[in-house]
């Protein structure tokens, strides 16, 4: 350890890491002939390090410690960072509250960024050395890094607990590592908070209630992966051969194509032949984008010049030339202008296109209007987005997953069983895992597995092996694509308007974790296919009180009976416009509603106080939604067990739920039909028919059973549309 004699005496180079080689220390892997970060560097460059993941940005590889002005505190920085990566060395195992475990890269470039930004609030403040720090200026820093001023000192909001909790571990982390400092250290009775944690300073919320992030809004979700989808399946095809076309473009046309001639006397012939063919074919002349046009105007253009949106430069290089010159103009003005006359001017991309059935179904129309190469380019960039989006939001695979995903990561399609195919992708687990993760793959459905495809045909390098997506800021490239779905172009290929609402990768992996743990054995089964931390699925095998997968079930039963109650208020609000319900249990439905219409009628309520307002309602409806169990075809009120026909088939009448998968809603007196079932009902009817039909005159008894499940499903039918044929003739 370093006495205040070798503090005094510093001479700019530690007692501890003097000469060391940064990564040797740290255990961190270089390519050979990499230039090796050590010690005295003032920066140390980790962007070659083996195993890091593409997750991480450029910057962040980056550790630059001349932005520290004080000699001896960039000594204080580089020696409490080689020691949060090198937590055996001899010199670190000693310290009583140090880390155990190595940080990652990722967390000690933060851990640098923040206190670089403390020892500069300490030079604003006139401190000179780290023995004047004391609890004040550390509660002072604290509000500093706690709220965000405008320009004129004035609070207008908080930081996230996330920034408060790094401003209070960087105070922590130089009292816990005081005594391997040489040029620099706190008081050694220090003791800022009292010795709390940073995340308890912090006030960090401790997660163990809720999950803090929520899931994406229905409203937000739906049209937002049907946009995804749609693009990806009937856009995604024609935007690969647009990619074509942007390239093969710049290869030939662009500024920085090789082979064409420079300056020179203008090539008439060359451009005659070219405008010839132009004509021929009746192919309008390359139009400028609108800022090539406004730098025309600005460098003096007439407004009314015909020639005025001519991509005169694109017409050179198919002439054989480098740029058109603009001395050339009195020489090829005139066949310009009489091309121009007879074939027009037009966008260059997506001239003649295929059409495409709209995403409502309504109409067929062209894929994409005329575009500018930066739009064509823009828009294989929003479809690469949805391809993003779908794989996100249907995978369920994490960001740092899905940035790892490489060219070729799509598995061969299986077929354990004949009819079921299996589709695999495999990317690397990072999240916990040692330096460089741990390979491993999704079974995933197959949109997901066409997703991918898409990306890989739209990569810009597809060489096996490359990065798909490398690091990719998702908020932008969502803002970009809801931008485009809501914008003229979205709407006119019949796309639903996305709302306002946030959505980042996060909260798509909570949507699919809550929607699979609606299903039976979906608890376990979403822990599995999202790689949970296996900790979890040992809690909730022992049954652990507080358990994640007992937090998990109970607030998926908390969404399941929210949205159990979002529905008796549907169909509570039907019954009052005079949509009524069929099937056996229609009726005590319907005198329930009426009830409940009843006491909410202002003119029959004999006591001042009457319910008016949503709540009120809600509150009435609550009990009837704690019965309410969904049928693949109808509602089952579950309310008297003793009546139930699945207890009654399976001899189980004290059961407390029913069994859905033996429901008989036809004979049941606890069912019922709405006309949101109908359609399955038709659709039943109608593959029956079809099996009808299929059937020899010889398979009597399969006759027999098919047409009694098909009078069933009729019956079914006409009861729905008696229902409200009846309510609709009396209204």
């Amino acid at each position: 350890m370093t006495t205040p004699a070798a503090i005094s005496s510093f001479d700019r180079h530690s007692v501890v890491f003097a000469g060391a080689d940064v990564c040797h220390e740290a255990g961190l892997a270089l390519p050979a002939g990499t230039n090796r970060p050590r010690f005295e560097d003032e920066k140390w460059d980790f962007t070659h390090v083996i195993g890091l993941p593409a997750q991480m940005a450029r910057c962040t590889r980056r550790f630059d410690f001349a932005a520290i002005t004080d000699p001896r505190w960039r000594l204080v920085a580089k020696e409490l960072v080689l020691a949060m990566l090198t937590p055996r060395h001899a010199s670190v195992i000693p310290l009583p509250r140090a880390y155990r475990t190595a940080l990652h890269l990722n967390t000690c470039a933060g851990r640098l960024g923040e206190l670089t930004r403390f020892f500069a609030w300490l030079e604003g403040q006139g401190v000179l050395s780290l023995e004047q720090l004391d609890t004040r200026l550390c509660e002072a820093y604290l509000a500093h890094r706690r709220y965000v001023l405008d320009e004129h000192g004035t609070v207008v909001g908080e930081q996230s607990h996330g920034t408060r909790r790094s401003a209070a571990q960087i105070v922590v982390d130089l009292v816990n590592y005081r005594e391997l400092f040489t040029a620099d250290r706190v008081s050694a009775d220090l003791r800022p908070w009292g010795g709390a944690t940073a995340s308890a300073v912090a006030e960090m919320p401790c997660g163990r209630t809720q999950n803090k992030t929520p899931p994406v809004e229905d409203a937000v979700l739906q049209p937002m992966l049907a946009a995804a989808l749609y693009l990806v399946s009937a856009l995604g095809p024609h935007a690969v051969e647009l990619t074509r076309e942007v390239r093969e473009a710049d290869r030939t046309s662009s500024c920085k194509a090789k082979g064409h001639r420079p300056a020179g006397p203008a090539p008439v012939a060359e451009f005659t032949r070219l405008l010839a063919e132009y004509e021929r074919t009746c192919t309008p002349l390359p139009m400028l984008a609108e800022h090539h046009i406004a730098d025309r105007l600005a460098d003096g253009w007439d407004p009314d010049d015909l020639l005025l949106p001519v991509a005169t430069g694109v017409l050179a290089r198919q002439a054989g030339a480098s740029q058109f010159w603009s001395r050339w103009f009195p020489a090829l003005r005139g066949p310009l202008e009489t091309t121009l006359a007879v074939a027009g001017v037009e966008k260059v991309f997506g001239r003649e296109v295929a059409k495409v059935k709209t995403a409502d179904g309504t109409s067929s129309r062209p894929w994409t209007l005329p575009l500018h190469r930066l739009e064509a380019v823009a828009l294989v960039g929003i479809v690469r987005t949805a391809a993003i989006t779908t794989l996100a939001a249907v995978s369920g695979m994490r960001a740092s997953e899905l940035m790892e995903l490489r060219i070729g990561c799509r598995r061969p399609p299986e077929e354990p069983v004949t009819g079921l195919t299996r589709f695999r992708i495999a990317s690397k687990v990072v999240k916990g895992q040692p330096l460089g993760g741990t390979d491993d793959e999704w079974v995933v459905v197959e949109p997901v597995y066409r997703a991918v495809e898409l990306a890989e045909q739209l990569h810009d390098s597809p060489q096996n092996g490359a990065l798909l997506f490398g690091r990719f800021a998702f908020d932008v490239r969502y803002r970009w694509f809801k931008n485009w779905v809501n914008s003229r172009s979205g709407q006119r290929l019949g796309l639903a308007p996305i709302p306002d609402g946030p959505v980042n990768l996060r909260m798509l992996r909570r949507t699919l974790a809550l929607e699979m743990a609606y299903r039976p054995g979906g608890v376990l089964a979403s822990k599995i296919h999202l790689k949970h931390i296996a900790v979890a699925t040992t809690e909730g095998y022992a049954s652990r009180p507080g358990g994640a997968q007992a937090e998990l079930l109970a607030e998926v039963n908390k969404h399941e009976s929210d949205r159990n109650l979002d529905l008796v208020l549907a169909e509570f609000r039907n019954y009052q416009q005079g949509i009524l319900p069929a099937g056996p249990g229609a009726r005590s439905l319907t005198e329930f509603f009426a009830h409940i219409d009843a006491k909410l009628d202002a003119t029959a309520a004999k006591a001042p106080k009457t319910q008016r307002s949503d709540r009120d309602v809600l509150n009435l409806l609550t009990k009837r939604a704690e019965v309410l169990h969904l049928g693949s075809a109808n509602y089952c009120w579950f309310t008297d067990p003793s009546r139930a026909l699945c207890l009654k088939l399976a001899s189980t009448p004290t059961a407390d739920r029913p069994l859905i998968g033996m429901c008989d809603s036809a004979r049941c007196p606890q069912a019922t039909h709405h006309p949101c079932h109908r359609p399955v009902w038709a659709e039943h009817a109608e593959r029956t028919e079809t099996f009808l039909g299929q059937l020899g005159t010889t398979r009597k008894t399969e006759r027999t059973r098919l047409q009694a499940d098909y009078d069933r499903a009729l019956r079914v039918v006409a009861e729905i549309d008696a229902v409200n044929t009846v309510d609709e003739e009396s209204a």
